[in-house]
């Protein structure tokens, strides 16, 4: 391992409202390596979280678009426009494969659109590709302390 990688626990935000496609997304998260997953069930949850500053920014946002209060959608556009929030990755994994869904998406500036798999291995494998990407590939930027 490159001496630049960093080997803490990556931190990230799952806003998913179904607590059984949550709790897949966390199982795959948690096979590949140390992750500390915190979930909101919805856009309003994840921006109370994201502006608590007694907590750290997370690393990755992993981003429902189908979901109560503020959806996905809204809440892309909100992160994406905040000076505080806009360079934290965000991949949309979502059910939704319809074209408009997928241009508004990177329109708003997400970092990925993946569509959930109906298959369980593949679901799983999807996931793992994102952990894969995200926190071996690229590299991502500074993290700020709490």
């Amino acid at each position: 391992m490159s001496a630049l990688v960093s080997r803490r626990p990556y931190d990230i935000l799952l806003v998913e409202d179904d607590a059984a496609d949550a709790l897949l997304i966390e199982d795959a998260l948690r096979q590949v390596a140390e992750r500390r997953v915190v979930q909101a069930e919805d856009g309003v949850a994840a921006l109370e979280h994201l502006r608590d500053r007694s907590t750290p920014p997370p690393d990755l946002i992993l981003l429902d678009l189908n979901m109560p209060r503020m959806n996905g959608r809204e809440l892309l556009a909100v992160l994406k426009n905040d000076e505080d929030l806009r360079a934290i990755p965000v991949v949309v994994l979502t059910t939704s494969g319809a074209p408009q869904d997928v241009s508004d998406a990177y329109r708003n500036h997400t970092n990925a659109y993946i569509t959930k798999p109906i298959d369980l291995d593949a679901f799983t494998e999807a996931v793992h590709g994102i952990d894969a990407f995200f926190f071996r590939t690229a590299t991502l930027p500074t993290r700020p302390s709490a």
